[in-house]
This record gives C-alpha cells, sequence and structure tokens, in this order.
C-alpha cells in the first residue's frame, strides 16, 4: 500500500508502507537468509568475526570494494594482529601497509582509535554501544556493524548497500541521503533485524546489494525476495534510489619535479628529494616529491621558483618524464612530472626535506602518484635520461 508522510518544509515522503507488517517482514528475513546461506562470500572477518577483525574490516571497506580489501587486510593482520600492536605501530608503518587504499584519514583514526582502546579499554575492543561509538572514526553505522556482526548485538546499520536495498523495497522515492528519508530507512533497519543472529541478517542485507541489488541493473531475476519488492512491483528498480548529486569534477593541472642530489661520486646510488606530508596537506602522513597542492602554477617554471624559495637554493627544472592523470576529491588532475637540478650547498636541507635513495623508497609509505614515479625511476626507461 502506498504511504505519503508529510514533512515539514519538504515534499511528503512516498513509499510503501508494507514494512509495518510483521508477515511481510518475516517473509523477507526467511528468503533474504536462506539465500545468503548458500551464496555468502567467503571473507576472514565473517570466518573470524572477533570485533578487531569486524572493525579493521569495516574501516577498510568504507569506500573501497571487498575485493580490493581482501589482500589488504590479511597482510595488515599479519602485520598487527592485536589492538596492541595496532597501537604501538610507528605512523609510517602503518601508512606503508594502507598505501593504495586512499582515504588516509581512515588509518590515522584507526590508529588513535587502537591507542585509546589500550589507554581506556586495557587493549580489549569495547562491546558497549556508547564506547565504540566514541571511538575515532566511528560512526553509528560502524559501531552497529561491528556490535551485531561480532557479538550478536541487535543493532541496525545502514551503508551504501542497505541504503538501496531498504529503499528499493519500500519503493522510496526520494533520495536516501535526504533527512526524512534517512530517518525512515533507519526505520526500517531497525524493524527489519530479527531476534535471533541480526548480524547474520545484516550481512545477508549487504550481500544482497553488492551481488544482485546493483547500482545500475540489478539482477532482479536473481533476487530471493523480487516478489516482496515494491520497487520491482512498480517497476522502479532502475530508478530508486533517488538520485544523489554526482561530483562536478574540475579539470585541474599540477607538476611535480623529481630533483636528484649532487654528487661528485662516481656510481653511487641516486638519491632524490622527497618529503613527508605535513598534517593537513593532501595526502598527509605519506612522502612525496617535491608537488606544491595549495596553489596553482602555469608552468613548471613557477614549481621551480617555488621549491627554490622553500629550499632557499637555486633549482633548474628539466624535461618532463611523464604525466599520471588521477582524480582526488572534486579535481581531475593532470599531473606533469619533470626532472630538475639543484645547486650543491652545505647548508642542511629545511626540515622536513632530505634526499632518498630508491632503496630506501621501498620502506616509505608514499602517495599513489608518488610510487607511481617511484615505479618510473626504478624501470629501465629512466636508465638512459639525463638528469
Amino acid at each position: 500500500m502506498a504511504k505519503t508522510s508529510p514533512a515539514k518544509d519538504s515534499s511528503p515522503l512516498q513509499y510503501d508502507d508494507r514494512w509495518q507488517q510483521s508477515a511481510w517482514r518475516s517473509k523477507i528475513r526467511r528468503r533474504l537468509l536462506d539465500w545468503f546461506a548458500q551464496n555468502a562470500r567467503t571473507m576472514p572477518w565473517r570466518s573470524d568475526p572477533q570485533p578487531y577483525y569486524v572493525w579493521v574490516s569495516e574501516i577498510m571497506l568504507q569506500q573501497t570494494q571487498v575485493a580490493t580489501v581482501l589482500p589488504y587486510f590479511d597482510r595488515f593482520i599479519q602485520s598487527f594482529p592485536t589492538v596492541e600492536k595496532l597501537a604501538a605501530a610507528d605512523e609510517a608503518d602503518l601508512m606503508r601497509h594502507w598505501e593504495g587504499l586512499g582515504y588516509y584519514r581512515r588509518a590515522r583514526s584507526l590508529h588513535a582509535a587502537a591507542k585509546l582502546i589500550v589507554t581506556e579499554h586495557g587493549g580489549e575492543f569495547p562491546l558497549a554501544y556508547e564506547d565504540v561509538l566514541a571511538l575515532p572514526g566511528i560512526g553509528r553505522y560502524t559501531a552497529g556493524a561491528i556490535l551485531s556482526i561480532s557479538q550478536g548485538q541487535r543493532l541496525p546499520i545502514l551503508e551504501g548497500n542497505t541504503l538501496r536495498v531498504f529503499s528499493r523495497w519500500i519503493s522510496l522515492r526520494q533520495p536516501p541521503t535526504d533527512k526524512q528519508a534517512n530517518t525512515l530507512l533507519w526505520q526500517l533497519s531497525e524493524k527489519m533485524l530479527p531476534q535471533l543472529d541480526p548480524g547474520r541478517f545484516n550481512q545477508a542485507a549487504m550481500e544482497l546489494g553488492a551481488l544482485i541489488c546493483t547500482p545500475r541493473t540489478p539482477a532482479c531475476d536473481r533476487c530471493p525476495v523480487q516478489s516482496l519488492c515494491s520497487a520491482h512491483r512498480d517497476d522502479l528498480q532502475v530508478v530508486i534510489p533517488g538520485k544523489v548529486t554526482k561530483i562536478k569534477y574540475e579539470d585541474r593541472t599540477e607538476f611535480a619535479l623529481v630533483v636528484t642530489k649532487p654528487t661528485t661520486t662516481k656510481n653511487a646510488e641516486p638519491q632524490f628529494l622527497m618529503q613527508p606530508l605535513p598534517e593537513g596537506a593532501r595526502w598527509s602522513g605519506l612522502w612525496d616529491f617535491p608537488r606544491p597542492t595549495d596553489q596553482v602554477f602555469e608552468s613548471v617554471h613557477g614549481v621551480g621558483d617555488w621549491l627554490a624559495e622553500t629550499l632557499g637554493r637555486p633549482i633548474k627544472t628539466g624535461l618532463r618524464l611523464k604525466t599520471i592523470r588521477h582524480a582526488v576529491t572534486k579535481y581531475r588532475i593532470s599531473l606533469h612530472v619533470h626532472t630538475a637540478t639543484v645547486a650543491a650547498s652545505r647548508k642542511k636541507l629545511p626540515q622536513p626535506w632530505q634526499f632518498v635513495s630508491l632503496s630506501e623508497m621501498a620502506d616509505l609509505p608514499m602517495s599513489v602518484t608518488g610510487r607511481q614515479v617511484c615505479k618510473f625511476l626504478h624501470s629501465d626507461k629512466q636508465a638512459h635520461l639525463e638528469f
């Protein structure tokens, strides 16, 4: 039955209120859980759902696909098998394990939370909802996921997949991120939870969204709850959820410099100028080649002048080695990588700049583009270049 729910200062919500019927909810649960028993993917945090593992997996999975996360998770747990090991980890080592996953603030929040767990909870992951919610980097969804999956606590979750699944189940016309719609979906997610093993239901709903009820062209013919889905009944499954504002990307040109250390020693291993990026900078905590990101320069010569002023030494820019195209937040960036030389000087480089060899770079956490430059320098292609 279609339902219209008036809301102050906004358009009325339009949805099917069948979810208020216990019989409908019971059928959904039964069919979904039967399907999940046959189709659930094998994941290490499912095989051993201890709170620490579920927590690490949930943080890694934020805006990142399962296939990408799996090898990272395995390496991470091997190096940091306990909260205590994670809390005691060197930040550079931690960031090196996270390199390539993106959204590096997640790793720093994970580290901060581990330290808090050690100091305030004796190294044991807290099992009270409010205590989990108080940890850095954890919100309502993540706290509910950790405690429902690892402890069977009856807590709802709402994330990308379940937002879509639940919106389609009730044929919700409004975008799920709208305040009134989001409140309704949280109510639905809580109402749908079974008394027994709610964490399994939460995982099943997420799995359905990942494998069947996908954003585009959902596989309704293979969906275990097709006959109970209001969006499918109304032929709105490709329209619901309502459109969310897409990022409008801006084109941007940036420059990076590969600056070699002046040396008179023959056959010495080349070293290149780098710095660990400061707090508040893009990719804070990672290492990168000279690359201004808070200013826009029209040419590489302007970047050379910027670096010369930063170091207090003359810089001469040279040929372009390669161009790397990538996206960051709202920008589509063309990064032009150029050679450069710096005048020899007895003065020390200003902190935190230093010259780093290629072998040393292997152990440093680097931005994705920084690692691409590093690999280029390792390649045979650069062996014949004059720096």
